[in-house]
């Protein structure tokens, strides 16, 4: 825009720890502003009641969102025993009170029912959309539609603090899991009803909390310093085996050709792999690709914009 401020490319990924009240898309635009960045994106929503970690794809890094989206996530949540919202946190109208009379041993009980593979039933109040329409603005006109159960895995559950009408859990689950569900599920197994009345998100994968930064902490380093925070373009891929490619195949790789690299029937089969190129002294992430019985297959090709933030 005529005037506006130049943005920078910049590739790479940056770990926030989103604080309360900001939604995912204010952090994502703080991050970027502060960057400077011309191309950026976020992994896994959090509502604004939710805090924690928050990845920031930015350039070339954005065709890896969807590897971090697909990933295990993991939760603490607080849930709230006798308490039932329309919305099923602390952000809706409380429709049912009642007494919180569970021991300890029957929410173990309860809990035990709600690890492995489960059905899920999406809440009303979400994003998913209907005909085009988010849930949630079908929900604020007071209608109701019908939702299609699916299953998801809750690999990990586990009670932190017990103190009715209060408790903390520890979940680890499959994408598409919705946790204020699930203390609306535990509450209505216990037949006194929940809502989720806290939420932390801790870990994505590998991508931990404790690495990210702060959105006040992040602002108020230097420029350099806060591009130092931005990790490597293949940060998110350094779990697979790398391939190092000679100039001839680095170019046919770049124009997303299939390459041979040895005689068919010679060549053990790797589902995915990273490839680079030789560039002077370093080598330089060329995208991914999968290598079986010696052939090369491009699958994603970068264009990275800051080859100097990029190892093996």
């Amino acid at each position: 825009m005529a005037g506006g401020r130049v943005r920078m490319p910049v590739d790479g990924l940056l770990l926030l720890d989103k604080p309360l009240g900001w939604s995912s898309n204010q952090a994502l635009k703080k991050a970027q502003h502060l960057l400077n960045a011309a191309k950026a994106g976020h992994c896994g929503t959090l509502d604004p009641l939710a805090s924690g970690l928050l990845p920031v794809v930015l350039g070339e890094a954005t065709k890896f969102a969807n590897d971090i989206l697909d990933a295990d996530k993991t939760y603490l949540a607080d849930v709230r025993l006798g308490t039932t919202t329309e919305t099923g946190d602390t952000e809706g109208k409380i429709i049912d009170t009642g007494p919180a009379e569970v021991s300890r041993p029957q929410w173990d009980q309860a809990l035990q029912l709600f690890r492995g593979e489960i059905e899920q039933t999406p809440p009303m109040y979400s994003a998913l959309k209907h005909e085009g329409k988010p849930l949630y603005r079908y929900a604020r006109e007071g209608i109701e539609i019908e939702r299609t159960s699916r299953r998801i895995q809750i690999h990990e559950i586990e009670t932190l603090a017990f103190e009715p009408p209060d408790a903390r859990i520890r979940v680890r689950c499959s994408k598409g899991t919705y946790i204020r569900t699930l203390a609306v599920d535990i509450g209505a197994e216990l037949r006194c009803g929940a809502h989720l009345s806290g939420l932390r998100r801790v870990r994505i994968a590998e991508l931990d909390v404790n690495d990210a930064i702060s959105i006040d902490a992040f602002g108020a380093l230097e420029p350099e310093q806060r591009l130092a925070r931005v990790l490597p373009l293949d940060y998110l891929l350094r779990g697979m085996s790398a391939l190092l490619l000679q100039p001839e195949h680095s170019r046919r790789f770049r124009l997303g050709q299939r390459i041979r690299l040895t005689e068919p029937g010679t060549g053990a089969q790797v589902r995915q792999i990273r490839v680079y190129n030789q560039f002077e002294s370093s080598a330089h992430l060329l995208g991914l690709a999968r290598l079986d019985d010696g052939l090369l297959s491009p699958v994603r090709v970068m264009n990275p914009s800051n080859k100097d933030s990029e190892t093996v």
